[in-house]
């Protein structure tokens, strides 16, 4: 999980202007309805769950009443159909869409802190056929696996290489199509039910190049779907995510309507990104992306100017969802660290509840911007990315100087940095 003078960066601006007064009210009116608050939230439920008193307690009272995403992790068919259907009708009944994830792809996180999953792509179609039974004809959005595509075992890139995901128990012949297979076929169960929007995982900013992202949405389905969804539970700021959708969906307009290839798309890495000295090292992502910055690594123009003169008239229509729930400040950058001890080569792990975050943008389906489908908590902000060591032997987080609690858990000490760190501030 993972991180001003051109047209469409003026409106990028006043776009964001305009959802960062979005602030009065937790539930966002947008277009048929409004995004629904749940009154039984993940948050809410970690008070008894985690028996929270004090200002713990006040922390997860405030974070529950901002829309934010129903996880559905697993269970029978029968137990999914009947615990999507209960959030769909509770939010009609209240006149709102829901957030609905699912995430129980098999082989899901490649085995990681969020190991899990179905364990066949037979039992996977029965439970995601029963996640779309539940939704019915509710309005529901749905984002699709998070890290299905941004984690594909035994996935060949377009370079030829090999992911680095390739668990023991995944058949090496088979893991990659399996994976588009059961994508595709959730994209067609879901989206036989005609309120229920669908999003499939492109990961994020800092992540995978454009390219390679464009052709795995492709793979997976986009077309049929209502398009992609970017930072889920992670931090990258919201403008990086906007210029990184743009590029996406520029770079799917270009290779289905016949005017280049993936190779030919521009991108955060190379081919009229940003600079950054290009040897196989990310660019900084620790700025916010802008045409014209005086950071060369930080510079959008090049980019934009290619697709604008790749695409002519050809509009791009892929739209895209970003998650806001924990990025005001932007990703966590390691070189600020005050632990003296890493060893050399220790993978800091940046994604991993990175000390001092802050929540970014409130929900809302109204963006400003004609492809951003809407600003979403996706990730429950003051749950855990898991248990992080970041290289360091032993099972202490160097960066706090504790235990952190498993993937899931609340955790009471990021609730209150994120609340804290706001930015815009939490009403």
């Amino acid at each position: 999980m993972s991180r001003i003078t051109t047209p469409r960066t003026a409106a990028l601006v006043a776009a964001l202007a305009g959802a960062a007064a979005l602030i009065a009210s937790p539930a966002v009116a947008a277009g048929g309805g409004t995004l629904w608050v749940d009154n039984q939230p993940a948050a809410k439920g970690h008070i008894s769950e985690d028996h929270l008193q004090g200002q713990a307690k006040a922390d997860a009272l405030a974070l529950s009443a901002v829309p934010t995403a129903d996880w559905f992790t697993g269970g029978t068919p029968q137990q999914v159909r009947n615990q999507v259907h209960n959030v769909v009708n509770r939010a009609a009944d209240a006149g709102g869409t829901p957030t609905l994830v699912a995430y129980n792809i098999p082989f899901r996180d490649c085995s990681q802190y969020s190991a899990g999953g179905a364990t066949s792509p037979a039992a996977y179609d029965a439970w995601i056929d029963a996640f779309a039974a539940g939704i019915g004809n509710q309005p529901a959005i749905v984002i699709l696996e998070p890290d299905g595509l941004g984690i594909i075992p035994f996935h060949t890139n377009l370079d030829g290489s090999k992911d680095w995901c390739q668990p023991a128990e995944a058949d090496p012949a088979t893991a990659e199509s399996d994976r588009y297979a059961m994508l595709n076929h959730a994209v067609d169960a879901l989206k036989a039910h005609p309120a229920t929007q669908v999003f499939l995982d492109a990961g994020h900013s800092a992540w995978l190049n454009v390219g390679e992202n464009a052709s795995r949405l492709l793979a997976a389905g986009v077309t049929k779907a209502d398009g992609f969804f970017l930072n889920a539970s992670n931090y990258q700021f919201t403008e990086n995510s906007v210029a990184y959708g743009h590029w996406i969906s520029d770079c799917i307009a270009l290779v289905t309507h016949n005017l280049g290839g993936y190779g030919d798309c521009g991108n955060q890495y190379w081919n009229g990104g940003p600079a950054n000295g290009w040897s196989g090292v990310a660019m900084n992502n620790y700025e916010k992306w802008t045409s014209g910055n005086a950071d060369p690594a930080a510079n959008t123009a090049g980019v934009d100017s290619r697709y604008a003169s790749q695409l002519g008239d050809v509009q791009p229509t892929a739209k895209f969802v970003v998650d806001t729930s924990r990025n005001g400040l932007g990703p966590w950058n390691p070189a600020t660290s005050t632990y003296p001890s890493y060893p050399a080569g220790a993978d800091k792990q940046d994604w991993c509840n990175p000390p001092g975050r802050g929540l970014g943008l409130r929900p809302t389906l109204q963006t400003g911007d004609p492809l951003v489908a809407g600003y979403l908590w996706i990730k429950v902000p003051g749950e855990s990315d898991g248990s992080c060591q970041r290289g360091v032997p032993g099972t202490t987080d160097p960066e706090r100087g504790m235990v952190d609690p498993a993937a899931g858990a609340w955790f009471p000490q990021q609730a209150r940095e994120l609340i804290a760190n706001a930015v815009p501030a939490l009403g």
